[in-house]
């Protein structure tokens, strides 16, 4: 996905950011440290970095999310890059990253770790939180089954690791995993429509605007009994958090 709608991001999913709150209490950066985001995407975590750390900079691949986090957060250090490639001239000692690692095909997360760990001075520490295995596996099951019934073929945006398929990514990179867990977190929704839109909207490539709204009335429906209380929407989501270091 390179083209966001940063007003609905902002508006109606809010808790991306929110939720990022407890890695920065993990990452614990220092007044004297140069921290890095990777992903940042509108840059709120990488403001309150920035708070914290005596340096903070933002990366992201995304032109509209960054233009988005310049303007509200001007006096923040922002640079467009891509999270499987980037180098910057001096070391960091924090990287964080929050839900935007799984947005990273498979095949390129050895590239994407490489970068993070040429960035990092030795011991420096990775932080970060994706979507992990089984995350949102209601709605894509209902997604796909909607739009496969409609004679549409599916493939997915997302890599969704479990623990022991990524500890062994970060310690082949060359860290040292100090904390790895998986655990649920069903997130409340605006509604699913605007999630989908927002976050599936890949899954709709070359589907017209009517059989999409059609798509998600059928989405709805398959997931209602499992995501809807009655009083509102949440995602079956499942994350993947973890603490790595580069050894001395």
């Amino acid at each position: 996905m390179t083209d966001w709608d940063t007003g609905r991001y902002e508006d109606d999913h809010a808790f991306v950011s929110a939720y990022g709150a407890d890695l920065l209490s993990l990452l614990d950066p220092a007044p004297d440290e140069r921290a890095l985001d990777v992903g940042c995407g509108t840059g709120h975590l990488t403001a309150e970095l920035d708070e914290t750390a005596g340096e903070a900079v933002g990366i992201d691949r995304s032109a509209a999310m960054l233009r988005e986090a310049r303007a509200e957060h001007p006096d923040v250090s922002f640079v467009r890059a891509d999270a499987r490639s980037f180098a910057f001239a001096e070391p960091f000692d924090a990287v964080l990253s929050n839900a935007a690692l799984h947005w990273i095909p498979e095949a390129d997360h050895g590239d994407a770790l490489a970068s993070v760990f040429d960035a990092l001075r030795p011991g420096g520490r990775f932080v970060a939180e994706l979507g992990g295995t089984g995350n949102v596996e209601t709605i894509e099951r209902a997604l796909r089954a909607e739009l496969e019934a409609r004679g549409h073929s599916v493939e997915s945006p997302w890599y969704f690791p479990s623990v022991g398929a990524y500890a062994p990514r970060l310690e082949d990179a060359g860290f040292e995993v100090r904390l790895m867990r998986l655990f649920e977190r069903p997130t409340e929704l605006e509604s699913i429509e605007s999630w989908l839109r927002m976050f599936g909207e890949s899954f709709f490539a070359g589907v017209g605007e009517p059989e999409v709204a059609a798509v998600i009335e059928g989405v709805k429906e398959r997931t209602r009994e499992a995501l809807y209380d009655g009083g509102g929407w949440h995602a079956d989501y499942r994350r993947l958090r973890f603490v790595a270091v580069k050894p001395l």
